[in-house]
Parts: C-alpha cells; sequence; structure tokens
C-alpha cells in the first residue's frame, strides 16, 4: 500500500503509553504519521517521545503556527483520523462538536475515515451516557472499535481495555484498504467461528496436524466483532495471534474438542463460520509413551510403527444435518472453507464445486493452496460460491480485507433471507 496521511490522536488515559506502537507501528509500514495529543495525553507521554516516533513536530492547541491554519488543514489532509485511547471525555466532546483543541478541531474537519479506539473504565464505557455517544458516532459514519477485556488501571479488570496495537492498526489498515469495510450492520446477530488446525495426538510428543495459523479466521471473527455481531471464537492451533477484542474464546486442540464446542454453542448461533481446518483422520489409540525409534531389545531395528487411523466426524456436515433435523433454529448461515489444490481431476474450482454440493452449506469460500499461499501467510485470494450457484471472485489483499467481503457476503444473505 502507498504511504497515506495518517493522523493519530490521543487523549488522555493510561492507556496514551500504548499509542507510541500505534505510531510507530503505522510510521514503519510507510505512512506520514502526525500525532495529536490532547492537553491530558500529554502528562502521561511526552510530545518529545511523539515527535521522536512520528517525525513531526506536536502541538496540542489551534493557535500554535496559525499561518498554517492547522486546525482545518490537518482533518482536510488525512486519508485516515485514528484515536487510540479515546477516552470517554473525548468521545464525549466529539459527539458534541467541541473544537476547544487541536484533536477535536481536526474531528471536525476530517472527512476521510475516522476510527476511535476506547479505553476506560467499564463502569464508564457501559454508563448510558457514552453507550449513547458511542451510537451516535456510529450513526455518523465513524468506527468506534469495541474495547478489549482484561485488566485495567489499578486492581480493576473488566471490558474497556485498550485494544492491542497490533489489532487498532490492523483495523487501520482496513480502512485505508477499504473506508467502507466496517459498518455497524451486525447487531443482535450471534456468530460462531472456528480458526486454526486441529492436532491429533499419536503419543505424549507426536501429533498429525496442518498447516493453518488461523490468521483467516481469526480475521472474520474480528470484523464480524467490529461490525456489532456477538462472536464467540472456537480457537484450535494457531501461530500464536493475539485474541480478537470484544470476542468470546474458547481454545480447543483435536477435532473431537472442536466438534464438541461446535455443538454445545451452535444452538444459540445465527452463524456458523467454518474456517478451521479440522482434520480428517486420527490414531485409533494414542500410545501413553513415546514411541521409540529403537529399543533395548532391538537397538538397530529399522521397522517403523504402523498407525491406524480412523475418520474424524465431519464438523460441517454435521452442522448442517442437524440444522435440517431442527435441531439448530436460530442458525441462518452455515458458511464452509474450502482449501483446494487441482489434480488430474480437475481444478481447484472442480472440486470447490462438488464439496458445496456434498457439504450442502450455504456459503463456501475457496483458497487454493501451495506455494506460498493462503497457508501460513497474512494476504489471501480465492472465490465465494454460494448454493444458488452464484460465484465471486475475492480479489488478492490481506486476510482482513478478504475477512470484510466475506462478512458482506453474510450480512447480504442474511438480509436476503429476511433473518
Amino acid at each position: 500500500m502507498d504511504g497515506k496521511r495518517v493522523v493519530v490522536g490521543v487523549s488522555g488515559g493510561i492507556a496514551a503509553y500504548k499509542a507510541c506502537t500505534v505510531v510507530r507501528q503505522l510510521a514503519e509500514a510507510g505512512h506520514e504519521v502526525r500525532v495529536i495529543p490532547t492537553e491530558s495525553a500529554l502528562r502521561f507521554v511526552g510530545a518529545a517521545t511523539f515527535e521522536a516516533l512520528s517525525g513531526h513536530p506536536v502541538q496540542t492547541g489551534v493557535f500554535d503556527n496559525v499561518s498554517e491554519v492547522p486546525h482545518v488543514a490537518i482533518g482536510q489532509q488525512a486519508d485516515l483520523v485514528v484515536v487510540a485511547p479515546a477516552t470517554a471525555d473525548l468521545l464525549a466532546r466529539a459527539v458534541a462538536g467541541r473544537a476547544d483543541d487541536l484533536l477535536t478541531a481536526t474531528l471536525l474537519t476530517a472527512r476521510c475515515p475516522v476510527l476511535f479506539a476506547p479505553a476506560m473504565h467499564t463502569e464508564m464505557w457501559q454508563h448510558p451516557a457514552t453507550v449513547a455517544n458511542v451510537a451516535t458516532l456510529r450513526q455518523r459514519g465513524a468506527v468506534v472499535l469495541e474495547p478489549a477485556s482484561g485488566r485495567l488501571t489499578g486492581t480493576d479488570s473488566g471490558a474497556g481495555r485498550l485494544p492491542e496495537a497490533e489489532e487498532i492498526n490492523t483495523f487501520a489498515s482496513l480502512l485505508l484498504e477499504r473506508s467502507d469495510a466496517l459498518p455497524h450492520d451486525l447487531a443482535g446477530r450471534r456468530v460462531l467461528v472456528t480458526a486454526g488446525g486441529t492436532r491429533e495426538p499419536i503419543d505424549p510428543v507426536r501429533f498429525i496436524g496442518n498447516r493453518s495459523s488461523g490468521k483467516q479466521g481469526y480475521a472474520v471473527a474480528r470484523v464480524a466483532a467490529q461490525r456489532g455481531a456477538e462472536v464467540t471464537l472456537i480457537a484450535a492451533h494457531t501461530a500464536g495471534l493475539i485474541d480478537p477484542a470484544g470476542v468470546e474464546m474458547v481454545h480447543v486442540s483435536s477435532a473431537q474438542q472442536l466438534r464438541d464446542a461446535v455443538s454445545k454453542h451452535a444452538p444459540e448461533a445465527h452463524v456458523l463460520v467454518m474456517a478451521a481446518a479440522v482434520a480428517d483422520f486420527r490414531p485409533a489409540q494414542m500410545a501413553q509413551a513415546k514411541i521409540k525409534k529403537d529399543t533395548p531389545d532391538n537397538p538397530d531395528s529399522t521397522a517403523a510403527p504402523t498407525i491406524e487411523l480412523v475418520r474424524n466426524d465431519d464438523v460441517l456436515a454435521g452442522a448442517v444435518r442437524a440444522r435440517a433435523d431442527g435441531q439448530l433454529p436460530n442458525m441462518a448461515a452455515i458458511v464452509g472453507f474450502a482449501a483446494e489444490t487441482g489434480d488430474e481431476h480437475g481444478d481447484v474450482l472442480f472440486h470447490a464445486r462438488a464439496k458445496l454440493r456434498r457439504k450442502a452449506c450455504d456459503l463456501l469460500v475457496v483458497n487454493a493452496v501451495g506455494d506460498g499461499r493462503a497457508f501460513e501467510v497474512d494476504h489471501n485470494d480465492g472465490w465465494l460460491l454460494a448454493a444458488d450457484g452464484t460465484e465471486s471472485a475475492l480479489e488478492p489483499g490481506s486476510k482482513t480485507l478478504m475477512a470484510s467481503r466475506i462478512v458482506d457476503a453474510i450480512a447480504e444473505f442474511l438480509h436476503g433471507h429476511d433473518c
């Protein structure tokens, strides 16, 4: 992505120190970053720090460099404004249209996407005034992220923690790629997502696994939550990914554990997104001790052990059957994933269409794999197949961008079926 002009607003909360990482990562991505703190923010992080990280002077008031009209020009010229942290006070001032410092004046003049990353105590976040302010900002087109849950200041814990810098910048990058990627259109929906690769134990040391990193499933969960859905993410093994803010996490290991977790949570869900790479087979028996290459009785043995495999349950097909049997009364959309390669029988789409017919899900996301594609990378592309026969390409881009296209299709499907 070509470098963009990004304004990072910083308001006065203890989480202001995390803005340093936000600024550094945006600058390292090649963007021109201008930091506008409030006076209160400078009580937590000094101006010199932000100037060193951004390479631009820092000012807070509207009477500095008046000849350059910064209170108007900065917002007019920006491609994106990120406010991290956004305190309850800053959100209230933004709603009221205040312009009593450089940051709030910039928010009034900006016509680019604006991303607020709230951070405050749980009681403040849940107060009716803040709830109303957040709703107003979203109605006006701003993106207000759901905060993370966890340790706050002092000994308090709960919702209101600033999302990690990597997550904030993931959404910043998404908005720079696609300014309309995060409408708040899934409020009231319950979305169940699976992600990552399962591991089927052979012995206490070894397992049968796959190359799934979980990045695409995490991206779908992250985008769906920020579009207003109540999201539960069932995560198998991943590449050390950060748990998405505003998402209920369920961690599993094997295919059987993932199946059980889906069975538990699916009856309450409106949407199931099966992005996990679930092993088709598992060892019939797990050895209780490590299988040795050599034994004391036969130290020069060259024989290899035989591992008997049995088939795992097909979680996606099981969910489709359960819905047909009336066991999932709320389930409106079931989305499958297919990682395919071509062979002598047909190309990727040939096998994907056959899988869609077998699985009978509503939507199928198809990825061609191999040669640095799909697995263990940050970018993706593919196709989206629907049960009604429509097909559309998912153009190359970040996995978060692809997730936004997938969630678009889910939202459209729900709307089309009046769900």
